[in-house]
């Protein structure tokens, strides 16, 4: 049996905090990175999920979790009654003694454990550099095939990459695709950025109704994998970290969204 391994709290968020640069980087308001809802002055297990969904909360609270890591946090419409679904969230968290930590654009933009750098990586890119920020922060990746090839094929290596999800593609680019950028969520605001760097295709979560009319006129392939399914490397990423480092039980909570 292996032995049960545990730190204080309090020091796992001074780490967290730190590494993944949560103080420096900027990010929306409702964002509210790292400690969002306090727990147990020791941690032992650690779940992560990419929402801190009502569902996600209560998986957590059944695998023993002593700390939750999202991506998304709990406070994205602002100010609000604590009632209805968020009073339910709340209360499952202090129900089940579970402290909660959010981390958003500093998981994104994290060159070791972001979801932007990591999903380039299992496409097959070799980052050449960064694309999109928020004030002045990196937060994507831009990088090059080993090979130039169709697009239709980079939907497939996407595809898999993703978990074999749905991925759409949107006409634009050149008949080979050697440069990509990669940016997660719903980053297709910067498909104007990413044709202007002479980038060949752009992979996102997801995008509006002129996101269409970008690809096209701005000469860009654009490859819709899903808002969830882009983020759900990096709390993954960071769980496995914090078992290696640290010897903490982690498991990773998959609610996909279809999205």
């Amino acid at each position: 049996m292996l032995a049960v391994v545990s730190m204080k709290l309090e020091s796992l968020l001074q780490y967290l905090d730190n590494w993944l640069h949560v103080s420096e980087h900027p990010d929306y308001t409702t964002a509210l990175n790292g400690l969002q809802v306090g727990g147990p002055s020791e941690v032992e297990t650690v779940v992560t999920a990419v929402d801190a969904s009502e569902a996600s909360i209560l998986a957590a609270a059944d695998l023993g979790a002593d700390l939750m890591i999202v991506h998304h946090g709990l406070f994205w419409s602002g100010l609000e009654p604590i009632v209805g679904r968020q009073e339910r969230r709340l209360r499952a968290l202090f129900d089940a003694n579970i402290a909660l930590y959010s981390v958003h654009l500093p998981l994104d933009s994290h060159m070791e454990v972001g979801n932007c750098a990591l999903l380039a990586r299992a496409i097959g890119l070799e980052v050449k550099g960064r694309l999109g920020g928020y004030k002045g922060h990196d937060i994507g990746v831009w990088g090059e095939l080993a090979q130039p090839t169709a697009v239709e094929n980079l939907q497939r290596l996407v595809a898999l990459a993703v978990g074999g999800g749905e991925v759409r593609s949107l006409p634009g680019g050149p008949d080979t695709v050697h440069s990509v950028g990669v940016l997660t969520g719903g980053g297709a605001s910067f498909v104007k950025e990413a044709a202007e760097a002479g980038l060949d295709a752009f992979v996102t979560g997801e995008g509006a109704h002129n996101t269409y009319f970008d690809a096209t006129e701005f000469g860009i392939h654009v490859l819709f994998a899903g808002h969830y399914a882009t983020e759900t490397f990096g709390v993954q990423a960071v769980g496995a970290h914090l078992t290696e480092r640290f010897g903490l039980q982690t498991h990773f909570v998959h609610q996909p969204t279809g999205l």
